[in-house]
């Protein structure tokens, strides 16, 4: 269900982007980038999270970190990791297989700088098998992201 959600929305908005399906998985950026001969940088990882009481995603490069003192600074509060169970209530996506694309509750949307590094970089698409390729530019204005500095190491 969750990876036709993510194909409404890109038939929608952006219907030249197509979803690759691998056989394997690919929910860790480690099988995400050897699945899709990429670097881990390059692996767009949608991090579900809460600050405060709000819900809300942050996408970053596969290699940067959240910075904690970032975060708090720039989002208002210490974040916390959502349950693989607020996760798919929240989303609609598996963790793994979690993207800013398609989702069944609105929420707000953060791209880390850490993307701009890359012309293209690689978010799943609504399942632990599925993701596709997009310029992180575009990526950001299609769900309406706002770019933020939230990452450590890399980020």
């Amino acid at each position: 269900m969750s990876i036709e959600s993510v194909r409404a929305f890109l038939a929608a908005h952006a219907p030249d982007i197509t979803i690759v399906e691998l056989d394997g998985s690919t929910a860790t950026v480690a099988q995400a980038a050897a699945g899709h001969g990429v670097l881990p940088a390059q692996i767009a990882k949608t991090l579900s999270l809460r600050v405060r009481d709000r819900n809300l995603l942050v996408v970053t490069s596969g290699e940067a970190r959240l910075d904690n003192k970032k975060v708090k600074a720039v989002l208002g509060g210490k974040p916390r990791m959502l349950s693989a169970e607020e996760v798919v209530s929240i989303t609609g996506h598996p963790v793994g297989g979690v993207c800013p694309f398609g989702l069944a509750t609105p929420l707000q949307v953060y791209c880390d700088i850490s993307l701009k590094a890359f012309d293209e970089v690689v978010p799943a698409a609504g399942s632990t098998h599925s993701a596709l390729r997009i310029n992180p530019l575009r990526m950001a204005e299609l769900v309406a992201a706002e770019w933020v500095d939230v990452c450590g190491n890399g980020g």
